[in-house]
């Protein structure tokens, strides 16, 4: 019998472990630890979106794959409502969150050996780790057109930007699209912050027509209920764009059991028809940018990019992103260094603002010179 070979051997160490010493120093301060490491919801859920979760709690049915009909009709017309976006009917489908589908849709798209996933050289690391899972090669690479003769299967963009927080303009993701029909490829975009712009910055999808010339061939968007919602514990996300591919991927989901709990639909539908409490979500969140990226600003930090999105992706002039980590911990603020999203941000480093609002008037009376 043949040595078994170790999923993991594929993949790379998790960097989230390395971050351990510097959590436990940040928990010393005597006002406790200002956790601005992960951007995870801290806010409550909707009342009206727990109440459609518990309406929907008896269904001792198995769930639609494609998700019910009532959903994809609200996944349609929130895309057309609030981005300009009109998909084909059928087009759409719920996942079990989108980190789930950013780990597996290569594999599910029968990438492998000898196919190349590119994505951007500052980026969520799961882009990477979903290429190797499928046995693919990732390629982190802002220019496309430095890739040489290398067979591209697929491109990730991610606009807003997870670090960063930078936006692409409609130019060039009109050139990442044609560079891309050009080889056969598919863009599959990670669209989880397009509700967040600041500052008059307004994100667009890669399905706008203006963008995709009103095609959606070989394109799919990924959207998130998480930030937008505060559903990070449902796993409540869905895809779109070209129905060829969804329907393909419709199939493989259904072999393989990833399906969203009834109750989580019944509570994506109501969130999707709701953006009232979608607008409130996101003054706390602006105000608690406001008054993190003041006290940066005022401790001496650079703030680059960071129009749209969960973070201000900063730098502290003369310091790589651990001795920035190693900084702040001595504050009890516990920040993720850069190089967790690539070489590229080993001189920065990315600070969440998705903590309480007493947190982080704790975190900027701490960095108050």
């Amino acid at each position: 019998m043949g040595e078994r070979r170790m999923l993991t051997d594929r993949l790379p160490s998790f960097p989230w472990d390395r971050l351990a010493p510097y959590k436990r120093k940040a928990a010393e301060h005597a006002d406790g630890i200002v956790d601005l490491s992960v951007g995870t919801p801290v806010d409550p859920v909707p009342v009206t979106l727990r109440r459609a979760l518990a309406d929907a709690a008896d269904s001792p049915g198995y769930p639609q794959t494609w998700g019910t009909p009532e959903l994809r009709a609200s996944i349609q017309g929130w895309l057309a409502r609030r981005h300009g976006v009109h998909v084909a009917e059928g087009a759409v489908m719920p996942t079990i969150g989108s980190k789930e589908a950013v780990a597996w849709l290569p594999t599910l798209l029968g990438l492998g050996e000898g196919d190349t996933v590119v994505h951007p050289e500052l980026a969520y690391p799961t882009y990477d780790v979903g290429a190797r899972l499928a046995g693919a090669t990732p390629v982190a690479a802002d220019g496309l057109a430095s890739l040489g003769p290398a067979r591209v299967s697929l491109v990730w963009v991610n606009s807003p930007s997870n670090p960063t927080g930078r936006v692409l303009g409609v130019p060039h993701l009109r050139k990442v699209v044609q560079w891309a029909r050009e080889r056969g490829a598919i863009v599959i975009s990670d669209e989880c912050y397009l509700d967040l712009g600041w500052e008059g910055t307004e994100p667009v999808s890669i399905l706008h027509p203006d963008v995709c010339d009103g095609t959606h061939e070989n394109l799919i968007a990924l959207h998130s209920l998480s930030k937008r919602s505060n559903l990070a514990g449902y796993r409540a996300a869905f895809m779109a764009g070209d129905p060829a591919l969804v329907e393909e991927l419709l199939e493989v989901r259904k072999h393989a059991g990833m399906i969203v709990p009834a109750p989580v639909q019944g509570a994506m539908k109501a969130a999707l028809d709701d953006d009232t409490h979608a607008a409130e979500q996101k003054e706390r969140y602006r105000a608690r940018r406001e008054r993190l990226r003041s006290a940066l600003r005022g401790a001496g930090w650079n703030i680059e990019h960071s129009e749209a999105g969960l973070y201000l992706w900063a730098s502290r002039p003369g310091t790589d992103a651990w001795g920035a980590v190693t900084e702040l911990a001595e504050h009890g603020i516990l920040v993720a260094p850069g190089d967790f999203y690539g070489p590229a941000g080993a001189g920065s480093v990315r600070v969440a603002f998705t903590a309480t609002d007493e947190r982080v008037e704790a975190a900027a009376e701490r960095l108050a010179p």
